[in-house]
């Protein structure tokens, strides 16, 4: 039995498909299907709006592949969607996306194979070499900026989040058609990325080999300005969902007498530094949580305190003070705070407060924000030395027990 063979048979035994968006790549999808018909008999192509004879192609297959046909191009998300939805109707509990362009090789099948025979609930995404011969410094510096991004979002590390060779086990990922989705283009991979590690899949990366063909044969859709602002723009929303909700959410959700107790015996009561230094280390924080740096206020205040020598992880906690209870407080008093500075009137109650108005009064609450963050800075600091002083009235002994 051929290698070829042996492959069809143990994807097939393991339920797992092919899916293949295209969109105008008539030039590479006839050998890309053939060569994958090698290794795979379940094949589903999904025709995004194609105006290439890409129809024509696909029908010479026959029975052989499954086709879903757009009738004009709705975006590689909604291709990839609509396929694998339909790969979940049909039965199969895994489907390998790969791209139509004839960069990947349906070659590296038999590594995912093996994958999932070691890792089954795990959606595994194919580690390009981003060094390779071709590959362009925007497309680098891209993936660079979507794997860190993605890092800050889920916690985990990979070298790879742009691949569009990738295994998803249709059990652990939610493709329902009708849920809908933040966006339709290319940044809908790292979308389903992202919310697929938020429900606890394991997410990793199997090596995979590229071809990036000469800057005159390549036929690429991806438009560098108005995808990377369209990935900007998704991990902004991220972020933001993960600074005020998310990791909020999180952090009360784990919080415990017993965590609590243990925070501040290790990170207070023993941290071996000073009391004026744990309550600078608290002023920075809720300073940093309290100004007009929405999303970044923990990187901010790490920054600071590593700058300034001060306790990070305390100035880190501190700075949530801007958790989603406080925050109507906060914008009120920082907008309160500006009217007052510059004598304008107060146009709006706390009950009232929204993030649309304020941005109707945007300078009385910036100004009023660094103000506002100020004296509370100063007077929660001032408590918290009191208080350590009462608590933790020799600090240096602490430092010696260590």
């Amino acid at each position: 039995m051929s290698d070829s063979s042996s492959i069809r048979l143990r994807l097939k035994s393991l339920g797992c498909c092919v899916v293949i968006p295209s969109y105008d790549n008539a030039g590479t999808l006839k050998t890309l299907v053939g060569e994958v018909l090698e290794y795979c008999v379940d094949v589903i192509v999904v025709n995004d709006g194609s105006t290439d004879g890409t129809g024509s192609i696909l029908e010479s297959f026959g029975g052989r592949i499954r086709v879903l046909t757009h009738l004009k191009n709705m975006g590689k998300g909604v291709a990839l969607i609509n396929g694998l939805s339909a790969a979940v109707e049909m039965g199969f509990r895994y489907a390998v996306t790969i791209d139509s362009d004839g960069q990947h090789f349906p070659s590296d099948l038999p590594v995912f194979a093996d994958a999932i025979e070691k890792y089954p609930e795990t959606l595994l995404v194919g580690a390009r070499n981003l060094y390779a011969d071709g590959m362009s410094s925007r497309s680098t510096f891209a993936n660079r900026f979507s794997n860190f991004w993605f890092r800050i979002e889920t916690g985990i590390k990979l070298s790879d989040t742009q691949s569009g060779y990738r295994l998803y086990p249709l059990e652990k990922i939610d493709i329902d058609i009708d849920k809908g989705y933040f966006t339709s283009g290319y940044e809908f991979e790292l979308e389903i990325l992202v919310f697929s590690a938020w429900r606890g899949t394991g997410i990793a990366n199997v090596p995979v080999k590229v071809y990036y063909p000469p800057e005159g044969e390549r036929v690429s859709h991806f438009k560098p300005l108005r995808d990377f602002t369209r990935i900007s723009v998704l991990n902004t929303i991220l972020v933001l969902y993960c600074i005020f909700w998310k990791w909020p959410a999180g952090f009360f959700r784990n919080l415990s007498v017993s965590r609590i107790k243990a925070f501040v015996n290790e990170r207070i009561l023993h941290s071996g530094e000073s009391n004026l230094k744990l309550a600078e280390a608290i002023m920075l924080g809720v300073f940093i949580g309290i100004i007009p740096v929405w999303g970044y206020q923990m990187a901010i205040a790490f920054f600071l305190a590593h700058l300034f020598k001060l306790n990070k992880i305390i100035a880190v906690v501190s700075s949530n003070i801007s958790i989603p209870p406080m925050i109507p407080f906060l914008l009120f008093g920082s907008y309160w705070t500006g009217c007052e500075v510059l004598g304008q009137p107060v146009l709006f109650s706390l009950q009232e407060i929204n993030m649309a108005k304020i941005g109707s009064v945007l300078v009385q609450y910036v100004l009023g924000s660094f103000i506002f963050a100020a004296v509370c800075a100063v007077l929660i600091g001032s408590v918290s030395f009191i208080l350590l002083s009462i608590f933790r009235k020799n600090p240096a002994s602490a430092k010696g027990k260590e």
